[in-house]
């Protein structure tokens, strides 16, 4: 990968003016603020530095302060035209993204593919590649998606790199940069962020793609503001993550959202757990696909081939795809019972294409609280978009991490 004088997402030990006794909470209280400064600036953009001010409660003063040091960083840019307070005073100089400059690498690990791709600041898909794997060997599948990511910033040559996000399904440790267990992948205790940090030569952050996408949601989503927020991925893997006052719950090592075992009703599959009827041997694409092949309506694992099937009028794969989603409302269902949060986001192929699933799924979540269901915001880029959100997290709660002379 090619290297680069570009600010990196590393945390570097704080230091305290030598004027004053520091005080613990000073590293915290600052990192918040320039979070809550450079977001101000994402949702709202371009937007006057008073404005800033007046959204996020800092003192003018202090929002100038961080606005100068992101304009250093090349985070962000004063906007082409000065705007004017009822036309008389001095012109207030907007500010906004500079998302001309920097990117950040996303990968995404499925069961039979890796994503690869390049997002700018506001999350946006710059490139992407589908990397099919050639085997599970984990050394092998990192290797060939540090080799990805390096062609396409190749590709790009204007754009220098922050850092590299992976998401993965399965049991990921957050704070070690581990996949503790992907049984479908047969991972176990992979050190993914020490092994693409060393090919990559980049800052790495790995989380489970459930919390990367309510990330994603959060930060670049039509779901953003609400105060808390359940997803649902239903892929190979079945698992989901929560966020309450734009806090994503993680749990000891980052256990939190394990559900492909929760018991379903009536359930007929066999779970490789010995059970029967769990969550994710009931709802996976593999299951899908299966019966799919079973019904004589495609060939195959992949279950775009049943939405292609469903779209071209074949009855039996709409009735697949129509069955699933409201299994999977009834499993929202008992979500919002437990968690009861203002808004749940599900990832589901027939979800994304079609509308007759999405009424499904509706249906099975029931009518008192069916508006709240949404799909996907990103349903043509989602695996890319959880690759590059965990970077982006990161970037956006701690921004003057990026570059250790910004401290």
């Amino acid at each position: 990968m090619p290297s680069t004088a570009a600010p990196t997402l590393t945390s570097p030990a704080p230091t305290s003016p030598p004027s004053r006794i520091p005080r613990a909470a000073d590293p915290d209280r600052r990192r918040t603020s320039a979070s809550v400064v450079l977001r101000s600036v994402l949702e709202h953009g371009p937007v006057a530095r008073s404005t800033i001010a007046r959204l996020t409660g800092l003192s003018p003063a202090s929002v100038t302060d961080y606005c100068a040091r992101f304009a250093e960083l090349g985070l962000i840019r004063e906007a082409a035209a000065p705007r004017r307070s009822n036309g008389v005073g001095r012109p207030h100089v907007p500010v906004d993204l500079d998302d001309s400059r920097f990117v950040v690498g996303g990968v995404h690990v499925a069961v039979p593919y890796t994503t690869v791709a390049l997002l700018d600041l506001r999350g946006k898909v710059v490139a992407r590649r589908e990397l099919k794997h050639e085997g599970t060997d984990p050394g092998a599948v990192l290797a060939r998606a540090a080799h990805g990511l390096g062609t396409l910033l190749a590709g790009a040559p204007g754009c220098r790199p922050l850092g590299v996000g992976v998401a993965v399904g399965g049991w990921v440790d957050r704070e070690s940069g581990t996949v503790v267990e992907h049984p479908l992948l047969g991972w176990r205790d992979v050190a993914v962020r020490e092994v693409l940090g060393e090919r990559t030569g980049l800052p790495v952050h790995v989380d489970g793609h459930a919390r990367a996408l309510v990330n994603g949601e959060r930060l670049f989503g039509l779901v953003r503001g609400s105060g808390s927020v359940l997803h649902l991925f239903v892929g190979n893997v079945v698992d989901a993550a929560f966020a309450t006052h734009d806090e994503v719950h993680h749990g000891p090592r980052s256990q939190a959202g394990a559900i492909a075992h929760l018991p379903v009703p009536g359930g007929t599959e066999p779970c490789d757990c010995g059970r029967i009827g769990c969550l994710q041997a009931e709802l996976s694409e593999r299951t899908l696909c299966r019966r799919a092949r079973e019904a004589g309506v495609v060939e195959g694992v992949n279950p775009m081939h049943v939405v292609a099937a469903a779209a071209g009028g074949d009855p039996e794969a709409v009735r697949l795809l129509v069955e699933r989603a409201r299994a999977i409302g009834r499993a929202v269902r008992l979500l919002l019972d437990v968690l009861n949060p203002e808004t749940v986001v599900v990832t589901e192929v027939g979800i994304i294409h079609r509308e007759d699933c999405l009424g499904a799924l509706r249906e099975g979540v029931g009518d008192e609280r069916a508006a709240s269901v949404v799909p996907t915001s990103f349903p043509d880029s989602v695996l890319a978009v959880a690759g590059g959100s965990v970077a982006l997290d990161v970037l956006y709660r701690d921004p003057l991490a990026a570059s250790p002379e910004a401290i």
